[in-house]
């Protein structure tokens, strides 16, 4: 399984940011497909930023767009999640996995972390 290690969650205010990020545990970045996910309480996992390996683009959920940018920085060995214009309803644990598909769907990322967790409150 290829294992990720998130970090950087905290508490933030509406329209504040944050940045969290995460790294490989025991592989290199290299051409792997990355996600973010996220999952608030009662609530399923939800995808919300994807990275294809093969073409190095990287495709948002509708719900983050224009306020999310996820980044990869292969010399860092490190996944970056730059969250501005944060809202409420962003609340979540934030999770981020590998998948050996180049041109996965979300489906195809099934290895889970702890997660790092967001809270936005007012």
């Amino acid at each position: 399984q290829l294992q990720m290690k998130e970090s950087g969650g905290g508490l933030v205010q509406p329209g504040g940011s944050l940045k969290i990020s995460c790294t490989p545990l025991g592989f290199k970045l290299g051409l792997y497909s990355i996600a973010w996910f996220r999952q608030a309480p009662g609530k399923e996992r939800e995808g919300v930023a994807l990275f294809r390996g093969t073409d190095q683009t990287i495709s948002y959920k509708d719900y983050v767009k224009g306020r999310f940018t996820m980044s990869v920085d292969n010399a860092a060995n490190t996944v970056f999640l730059q969250m501005d214009s944060l809202k409420p309803e962003d609340s979540a644990v934030y999770y981020c996995s590998a998948s050996r598909f180049l041109q996965p769907v979300w489906s195809d990322f099934d290895s889970w972390g702890q997660g790092t967790q967001v809270t936005v409150f007012s």
